[in-house]
């Protein structure tokens, strides 16, 4: 019977990087992916790379890691990330002052500028200037999130590493200690054992009766071809309602309802925004239901419409291109910041989920972990370590 050093449970971006680090450290490792296609959140992701946003002193260093750490990748990785650097425009609403708005900004570590509307739409001429009061902007980092992944998994492979696809629907626990998983066709065991399965890491861990504060959303968007228009830009709102529904929806009050099916804890929001790939292709959207049933149904023709019309009204040139829904589930924690480390109460079971800043924190992140694992002190992990 093989036992790996680490098993790695999920293979989108953060299970891709923290596989193809824990290979570089040496250890033998194993990474689980329930869908060959890849259809979770890394692959309908906007790919943007938000490295000025940082707070704190700790978003700050994993930013400014980040950041070089993707202008390096493409020729680690021996793949073409597609990594850029373009100006995200900010949208201010119609109907909120600008000024105001922008102090909410002041505190991050690359604060954007305030442009007027006619500013705005020289920078990004496809805006309705009728629909803002003004806008933001910054440079902005961008990749494709697909190319990143499937280099970190190759570059895994080259070296050593194993994948396997099937859905993970056990882990292996004898006492206290978590000795490798089980899939719907087949047993693996491992020393020490990594959920990096997103969205699906809590109703995971539930069945094995750990508990942890980390939530999911259901977010919509839709993908178009190749198109002829060209969108200059990565354009968001300046106010991202997201935030502040994930901030509602893990309150310690709302947390009990997340074990249960069937619960809408908080209303849905719309922020309506965009960005078109090298590719030609646009990504649209986006919706982000708080549903605690991760397979819970969505009216997709509704929804569909919805985004249609929110973007449409920012950006009107794209309302009526050709395209297609999508739906995903994305992670995220009580606190903005990403769960990394030990699992309480359990050996050999680790977490590396609830990333609300995911491809600029992975990266460097996945480096940290590694080197923590492999005896290396560290001063990051353990400011992100998992509680019950």
């Amino acid at each position: 019977m093989k036992i790996y050093d680490w098993i790695v449970v999920g293979g989108g971006i953060t299970g891709a990087a923290l596989g193809y680090e824990l290979r570089q450290k040496g250890f033998s490792v194993l990474i689980i992916e329930q869908d060959a296609t890849f259809q979770g959140a890394t692959r309908y992701s906007y790919g943007g790379l938000a490295y000025w946003s940082a707070t704190s002193e700790l978003t700050r260093v994993l930013c400014a890691e980040g950041i070089e750490r993707h202008r390096t990748l493409s020729a680690e990785l021996d793949t073409d990330t597609e990594f850029r650097e373009l100006d995200l425009v900010l949208t201010i609403a119609a109907d909120r002052n600008p000024e105001e708005v922008a102090t909410a900004y002041q505190n991050f570590a690359i604060p954007p500028t305030l442009l007027t509307v006619e500013e705005a739409c020289k920078l990004e001429p496809l805006l309705n200037p009728n629909a803002i009061a003004g806008a933001l902007t910054v440079r902005h980092g961008h990749i494709n999130p697909e190319r990143t992944t499937q280099g970190y998994l190759q570059a895994f492979h080259r070296a050593g590493g194993e994948l396997e696809f099937a859905p993970v629907v056990e882990l292996l626990q004898k006492g206290n200690c978590i000795q490798g998983v089980k899939t719907t066709n087949q047993i693996y065991h491992a020393a020490n054992t990594v959920i990096c399965a997103g969205g699906l890491s809590r109703a995971l861990l539930q069945a094995t009766g750990i508990h942890v504060h980390v939530y999911f959303t259901h977010a919509e968007m839709i993908e178009t071809p190749k198109v002829d228009l060209m969108l200059r830009t990565l354009v968001m709102p300046a106010t991202m309602q997201r935030f502040q529904l994930e901030d509602k929806a893990s309150t310690l009050e709302v947390d009990p309802l997340w074990d249960e099916p069937g619960h809408e804890p908080v209303p849905p929001i719309l922020d309506a925004g965009a960005i078109q790939f090298l590719d030609g292709s646009l990504r649209m959207g986006q919706i982000s239901r708080v549903l605690t049933d991760p397979n819970a149904r969505i009216d997709s023709v509704k929804s569909e419409a919805a985004i249609r019309t929110s973007v449409g009204n920012i950006l009107p040139t794209l309302e009526n291109l050709p395209g297609t829904w999508h739906h995903c589930l994305v992670a995220f924690s009580s606190n903005s910041l990403p769960l990394v480390g030990i699992l309480p109460g359990v050996e050999g079971a680790y977490l590396f989920s609830g990333f609300t800043n995911p491809l600029v924190f992975v990266p460097p992140l996945a480096q940290h972990f590694a080197n923590w694992v492999a005896g290396q002190e560290d001063k990051i992990v353990p400011q992100l370590s998992p509680t019950g």
